[in-house]
């Protein structure tokens, strides 16, 4: 009987969710093909999924593999999603072995013929313990060795990682290392060396540290339309321009212009025809060079005139309606978070270059 060789396998952890795994597990899943390693990838239990066919399957699945082009497996990269009502009825009838078995049962399926496999949890070590497969327990079942994902700070970020390392400890799983992410420009020499330091002092590597990039957190103009279930004015054909900064305006409108950047969407109850009209002559008079607006929300269900709509087609801005007050709208941007999707070329291309820029993917291999 053949012998089957040893895969390299890591797990990805964070401190909390949207620290930025997904991020990470693009990077080094393009890096490991690159290097000419034979790479699957799977998210064992996933909490945000899409209907594929009679499947749910993880969004960050789903993402890799429409990406990478590896679809067949996809049930296997996806084994288990909790939907609603899900952990209740765990809670009543505790199924831990058959769970367990399907989790096996696909890493066995999808690092057959693999050099190594990327593995993304979900959360913080803790998350599944409610129906007995939190990410230590997972990681130990799947023999992986553990990467946590931090975001950018010194003290909280080390007490969370030293939390979240006891969690594996226990569970007798090898926390490879960290990747500090989101670290703010100004301070980033600062932290790099200060956390480096600390972790080192816990006996703990610091893998990488990637900085703050806008690109990523911004969505697009569809997706914030998708995301809070706007509709549609006019603009369809620029609903793909990225969404870097928010304003209010219910300021004076000479008080509005200076709060205009580049990738601004500007919320605009519907009556304001004086913000509506500033709003059109900056995106006209800058349209030539840089997008200085990317869109406008029409608030309080308000809609202007024939001719101010008629004006706001002509300028092509994408200009979205909302039912909620201005104030509403903004509360529900700020809490916003847009996963990145297969459509998100530029985001993908980023999060790559930046694993590659910045995390020691030699040192991950070495040890894996």
């Amino acid at each position: 009987m053949t012998k089957r060789k040893k895969v390299k396998s890591v797990f990805l952890s964070s401190i909390h969710q949207n620290a930025g795994k997904t991020t990470m597990a693009l990077g080094l899943y393009k890096i490991f093909k690159e290097r000419k390693l034979k790479t699957a990838f799977m998210k064992p239990i996933g909490q945000q999924y899409v209907h594929v066919g009679e499947f749910d399957i993880d969004k960050d699945s789903y993402l890799i593999g429409a990406l990478y082009h590896f679809r067949k497996r996809i049930k296997d990269m996806s084994p288990i999603t909790i939907g609603r009502g899900f952990t209740e009825k765990y809670i009543f009838n505790p199924q831990s072995d058959e769970l367990r078995s399907k989790i096996v049962q696909s890493f066995n399926a999808l690092t057959s013929g693999k050099d190594a496999i990327i593995v993304e949890g979900t959360g913080h070590a803790g998350v599944g313990s409610v129906i007995d497969l939190s990410n230590a327990d997972v990681a130990s079942l799947l023999g992986s060795k553990v990467i946590i994902v931090s975001e950018g700070g010194i003290g909280k970020s080390i007490d969370e990682i030293m939390l979240n390392k006891a969690l594996f400890d226990l569970k007798g799983v090898e926390v490879l290392g960290v990747i500090v992410n989101k670290v703010l420009a100004e301070k980033y020499e600062k932290i790099k060396k200060t956390v480096e330091q600390g972790l080192k002092n816990k006996g703990i590597r610091l893998l990488g540290m990637i900085p703050w990039d806008s690109l990523l957190k911004a969505p697009t103009v569809e997706q914030v339309r998708g995301l809070l279930g706007l509709k549609l004015l006019c603009g369809e054909d620029n609903l793909d321009r990225r969404v870097h900064h928010t304003i209010v305006a219910a300021m004076e409108p000479q008080n509005m212009i200076n709060y205009l950047k580049e990738g601004t969407l500007v919320l605009i109850s519907g009556d304001r025809i004086d913000n509506i009209m500033v709003a059109v002559s900056s995106h006209l008079i800058t349209r030539e060079q840089k997008n200085l607006i990317s869109g406008i929300i029409l608030t309080g269900d308000l809609i202007p005139s024939s001719k101010i709509i008629e004006m706001l087609k002509k300028s092509r801005m994408p200009v979205l309606l909302a039912e909620s007050d201005t104030y509403s709208v903004a509360a529900k941007l700020e809490h916003l978070i847009c996963k990145i999707q297969k459509t998100d070329k530029d985001k993908i291309t980023e999060a790559t270059a930046l694993v590659k820029k910045h995390v020691n993917v030699d040192l991950i291999l070495e040890n894996m």
